[in-house]
């Protein structure tokens, strides 16, 4: 096998014409080019150099294997000045996927940190709902993905469920996965999202999250504004357990729609304070739900790609983010 540092000594011999310049040229002595210029004529299985007088002159074989060796090494020189770039952060590429109300809050800032520290990193967006998105991670489609799961009924467990707009369903309620489907993920936890209701400014209980909080039984005989038919199935299975089926009357998976339906006073619903957080909720009020329905918001990788700086350097600034948007949350919404 030719050998690249073999192939840089050849070189080295022909341009200068003996193996005693050549060693003054690399730094090494005339001994150790001679037995590297020996290893590589075994490689090759034929003479590469004559001697002739006081200097040594290619053989035809040579000639052809110097002639090939400035490609080889000046790619190798480029590729190996590459991947230094992009471990020094300053080159490299990150794919990520990333939920609706994500996408609208974690991810802007912690890419614009990210591009200040590392302006020659770029960063890939796609928008995809878990287990979606998930799925991508591990087919390589990307390299991070953001994620949730929420809760399961009685605190126990998390389960990961899809779609946002118009979930109000307990966690592990009609959805995928649990506790194990993410142990082969390295899972970055970012942020703590809860549910909140969502009903026009001028609604009888509107002012509720002044003095207290909402039960979803409060809002018995409402009319809804819902989302995705997975995300209705599970408002319809929270609001059943609470004693009541609700009466659906609009059903969109954009959660801009869903705050512009309830401040048109159409409806109620019930949103992730993440999704209510990127839109301003005009003609519409955001009010505390108990007991709280809470969702876990990760950043997921491969083990492999953790490894990668600018996968890294990613996960730090989403978890960055995210730990602003926390400290800048009322102690209460409503």
């Amino acid at each position: 096998m030719i050998e690249a540092r073999h192939l840089r000594v050849l070189r080295a011999v022909a341009a200068t014409g003996s193996f005693s310049a050549a060693g003054r040229e690399l730094g090494c002595t005339q001994p150790a080019v001679s037995q590297q210029m020996k290893a590589l004529e075994s490689s090759v299985g034929t003479p590469l150099l004559v001697r002739s007088g006081r200097e040594m002159r290619l053989t035809q074989a040579g000639e052809a294997l110097v002639r090939h060796a400035v490609g080889i090494l000046s790619g190798l020189t480029a590729a190996e000045e590459e991947v230094a770039a992009i471990a020094g952060l300053r080159a490299g590429r990150v794919r990520l996927v990333s939920f609706p109300s994500g996408s609208s809050t974690l991810v802007p800032t912690a890419l614009a940190a990210l591009r200040a520290a590392h302006p020659g990193t770029r960063v890939s967006l796609e928008e995809a709902e878990p287990p979606r998105s998930v799925e991508l991670l591990r087919e390589g489609d990307c390299d991070i993905a953001l994620a949730f799961r929420y809760e399961r009924a009685g605190g126990g467990g998390t389960g990961e469920t899809g779609g946002e707009a118009g979930q109000g369903g307990q966690a592990g309620q009609g959805g995928q996965g649990g506790e194990g489907e993410w142990d082969d993920l390295v899972v970055r936890p970012l942020l703590t999202d809860r549910l909140v209701a969502l009903v026009p400014e001028r609604h009888r209980l509107a002012r509720t999250g002044a003095s207290g909080a909402l039960a979803i039984g409060d809002l018995a005989g409402e009319p809804w504004i819902a989302g995705c038919p997975r995300c209705r199935g599970q408002l319809v299975q929270v609001c059943e357990n609470a004693g009541f089926t609700p009466r659906i009357d609009f059903a969109t998976d954009d959660y801009p729609a869903v705050v512009g339906l309830v401040g048109a006073g159409l409806g109620v619903a019930v949103l992730p304070q993440l999704a209510i957080e990127s839109v301003r909720p005009r003609g519409a009020r955001a009010v505390t739900l108990e007991p709280a329905v809470r969702r876990e918001i990760v950043a997921l990788t491969l083990p492999d790609l953790a490894q990668v700086p600018a996968v890294s350097a990613t996960l730090d600034q989403l978890a960055r983010a995210a730990a602003r948007v926390g400290q800048s949350r009322p102690a209460r919404v409503g």
